[in-house]
């Protein structure tokens, strides 16, 4: 009897492959095999006037997938859909089990949140059906971003030439462009600060002016400063002191948005790349005899961890640092919009350390998979606690705080605490009306700050607070903004271009009631009700679209269209006017009349297909100026025969290759450096390097 498992990615099908028998074929998707059509009215791929029926068809590159797991289906005996468990995955076994002819009404679709041997069995001993429900949910997320996309894009484009617009991006767009005009109206305001320094036993320390007798002191200007600043002896009288033992909780374990933001601010790693490693650990790491998932499924809302997790977490916390180590388990105070019944993101194993497996991964694997450990497991630790004292001292009737604490108890720090630091801040012994005599007293002027601009991590954070998107798409929304240039990044901060804000500014005129948080929020949660059953496809459409197209026709009849701007010059071909428009690689200067006229006038700075004077060192052609998304280079005339490019010759490391014999080069790729056989393309050797596995 043989049975098909069907995945999404190639790696996750090898992994999975390892851990059944002969009497399994395990194959992939390779992602989503269908989507929407881009056919019918407005090339939505959407029916209008039947219940806004979809209209799918086969993705381009798909055919010969579809081809070949037709086959496979043929052969098989029975069919298992193993999509990811989430909405996504839940709508790509309904389309391959649409596309393949599988019977819906059997219990074949399983999902399990960590590809490891106990998961997968356990999976297959329970299958279900398809939950169409969540499918439906999908859709409708699918076709509302299908029909505001390509209407208001098209809208945009057209008048003020925006390159596209959509249903989370625009409101993300709109938060970066309001918290830039708070920026811009931002008022600084004077203030200053008081502080006494003293020194008792050796220790050193500060206290900070907060009070005159019992009314706080807010000092706006030099001369209330000095005022108060003359008045002042040099002679303190501690008033007050106050122990206490404080407990530091740990946070829980990581649920997707959590993990984007504190791998962006401790690891300097971008939302769209915290997902993809995370996506490698997932599906399956290489560690030598065996091939394992080493984490959960890292999109999920949810910190809940499987009971057997926390029990094997609680007996090696025991083992390796003692008892009174353990702590609970996190509850989720979060009763809506919980996605479904994940866990939180943990490791597949409490035993499997990062150094156990540090050799098997790349440094950046290593460090995600480093905070992710450290997170779960010091999620169910207990808490620290620190001896904290506060003193209050007076000077006629001025009153000057201080506090310190001293680790008493590192607790989840002990394996947290690279992560999260815990200064021990001392404070000399002192006693109720013990007289101190100031070392010195100075005053300081400031001045009120504007508000921060968003971080990636930031956004995320205000995104996930505000209900907007879910956690697979806030870093898609994130790339977005960015590859449309309504956004730049400063110093890790966003910036709104003059096209993000023009964006948002025709967007606010005219969609302001639904390019907006409240109903971007009330809209994820129409999904949720359809995908708990209360709800329905076709209500959640036709309720938007009642009120979304009165909207774009008003758009269409009053947003004034931005025309490029005239050079003065005429068109040599057409007499048309010369006007300056933007491509992939900047503003350039083109007939009016295009598409009728393609004039592009040459710049006389742009050297794009001249001879550079050199020859090719490869095969000796003339060497040519070419022109990429980064500027101007050098490359072989000669070119695709010869892929010489000035700059770029490929350094030999001493080896050769084990097929043909050829020097071992290191190339370049999109993940960064890595070996390669220099007789590329008739070779196609990579070396793979132990301790750095491919990206």
């Amino acid at each position: 009897m043989k049975n098909l498992v069907i995945v999404e990615s190639p790696s996750k099908s090898k992994t999975i492959a390892k851990y059944l028998g002969e009497d399994f074929i395990v194959t992939s998707s390779k992602g989503h095999i269908r989507d929407l059509a881009t056919t019918g009215k407005g090339g939505l791929g959407i029916d209008l006037e039947n219940d806004y029926a979809p209209n799918y068809s086969i993705s381009r590159g798909k055919k010969d997938v579809v081809k070949e797991l037709k086959k496979y289906v043929k052969d098989a005996d029975y069919v298992y859909l193993a999509t990811d468990p989430d909405r996504e995955g839940e709508a790509i076994s309904w389309h391959l089990a649409q596309v393949l002819d599988i019977d819906m009404d059997q219990n074949n679709r399983i999902e399990f949140h960590e590809v490891t041997k106990n998961a997968i069995t356990q999976a297959l001993e329970h299958p279900r059906k398809i939950d169409q429900n969540l499918v439906k949910s999908q859709e409708t997320r699918r076709v509302l971003d299908r029909i505001i996309g390509f209407k208001l894009s098209k809208l945009l484009q057209r008048k003020i030439k925006s390159k596209s617009a959509g249903r989370v991006q625009s409101v993300a767009l709109r938060l970066i462009c309001e918290k830039e005009e708070e920026i811009k109206a931002f008022v600084p305001e004077e203030y200053w600060n008081i502080t006494a320094s003293f020194e008792k036993d050796h220790t050193k320390f500060e206290a900070q002016l907060t009070k005159h007798k019992t009314k706080k002191c807010e000092i706006k200007n030099g001369e209330e400063a000095q005022k108060i600043f003359d008045s002042l002896s040099k002679d303190f009288t501690v008033e007050s002191l106050k122990k206490s033992v404080k407990k530091r909780n740990s946070k829980a374990p990581f649920i997707t948005s959590t993990l984007q933001q504190e791998a962006s601010s401790k690891l300097n790693f971008k939302a769209k790349r915290t997902m993809s490693i995370a996506q490698k650990l997932y599906e399956g790491i290489d560690l030598g005899e065996d091939t394992v998932g080493l984490i959960t499924y890292m999109r999920t809302d949810s910190i809940r961890l499987a009971p057997e997790f926390v029990a094997e977490a609680k007996d090696y916390i025991t083992e390796k640092y003692g008892k009174e180590y353990v702590g609970r388990a996190k509850v989720s105070k979060k009763t809506e919009n919980v996605q479904d019944a994940h866990e939180g993101i943990r490791p597949t194993s409490i035993k499997r350390t990062p150094e156990s497996v540090k050799e098997y991964l790349s440094a950046e694997q290593f460090k995600l998979y480093s905070l992710i450990y450290a997170r779960a497991m010091a999620s169910l630790m207990a808490p620290a606690k620190m001896d904290a004292t506060s003193i209050v001292l007076d000077n006629n009737d001025y009153k000057f705080n201080a506090s310190g604490s001293v680790m008493k108890f590192d607790g989840y720090l002990r394996v947290y605490g690279q992560y999260e630091k815990a200064s021990n801040e001392v404070l000399p012994a002192l006693k109720e009306e013990e007289v101190l005599t100031s070392t010195d007293i100075d005053k300081q002027q400031h001045f009120t700050k504007p508000p921060a601009r968003y971080t990636e991590a930031k956004l995320i954070k205000e995104l996930e607070e505000l209900g907007i998107g879910r956690p697979s798409t806030y870093a898609s929304i994130i790339d977005t903004i960015v590859t449309r240039d309504y956004v730049q990044i400063d110093n890790k901060s966003f910036i709104p271009t003059e096209s993000g804000i023009l964006t948002n500014k025709k967007l606010l005129e005219y969609f302001d009631s639904i390019i907006n948080v409240e109903y971007t929020a009330y809209m994820e949660n129409a999904l949720d009700e359809i995908a708990n059953g209360k709800d329905t496809y076709v209500n959640a459409i036709s309720k938007f679209e009642e009120k979304f197209e009165p909207l774009l026709e008003k758009a269409y009849d009053g947003m004034e269209k931005i025309e490029p701007k005239k050079t003065g010059e005429k068109c040599p071909e057409c007499g048309g006017d010369l006007v300056v428009r933007k491509g992939r690689y900047g503003e350039f200067v083109a007939c009016s009349n295009f598409p009728e006229c393609k004039y592009i006038k040459k710049d006389e700075n742009d050297k794009t297909g001249e001879p550079t004077g050199e020859t090719c060192p490869k095969c000796g052609s003339p060497m040519v100026y070419k022109r990429g998304r980064y500027g101007m280079f050098e490359a072989c005339s000669n070119y695709p025969k010869c892929k010489h490019i000035k700059g770029q010759e490929p350094k030999e490391t001493g080896e050769k290759c084990p097929n043909c014999g050829s020097p071992i080069v290191i190339k370049r790729g999109r993940f960064g450096e890595f070996k390669a056989c220099s007789n590329y393309p008739k070779c196609k050797t990579i070396i793979k390097d132990t301790k750095k596995t491919d990206e």
